[in-house]
């Protein structure tokens, strides 16, 4: 089993910044490729972005590409979520999900990862 749990949500002004970043546990971090979802109130669950276990590969829904930066630290367990330029539409639950690695280059799609954190809420105000 793998435990996520998230942390730095809030409340921000349109245009502003915040970084997510979500601790695992209970299995090598460094064999896991990492991802973040969200999900906006009455819509489903929607890809954000996602990292290699190695750090070299990532990718990101078009909806944030060149606003967030997906990023880990094998040291410290953790994978982060720098989001810039935030929008009212980015307003969601965010959650932190890991998939076991099959390479170091793996990258999981949305429907690949098996674990997952409780989430932690953003709000962007208009």
């Amino acid at each position: 089993q793998v435990q996520l749990v998230e942390s730095g949500g809030g409340l921000v002004q349109a245009g502003g910044s915040l970084r997510l970043s979500c601790v695992a546990s209970g299995r090598t971090f460094s064999n896991l490729a990492m991802g973040w979802i969200r999900q906006a109130p009455g819509k489903e669950r929607e890809f954000v972005a996602a990292i290699s276990a190695s750090s070299l590969r990532s990718y990101y829904a078009d909806s944030v590409k060149g606003r967030f930066t997906i990023s880990r630290d094998n040291a410290m367990n953790t994978v982060y979520l720098q989001m810039n330029s935030l929008k009212p539409e980015d307003t969601a639950v965010y959650y932190c999900a890991a998939a076991q690695a099959s390479s170091a280059l793996y990258v999981p799609s949305h429907t690949d990862f098996g674990f997952w954190g409780q989430g932690t809420q953003v709000t962007v105000s208009s």
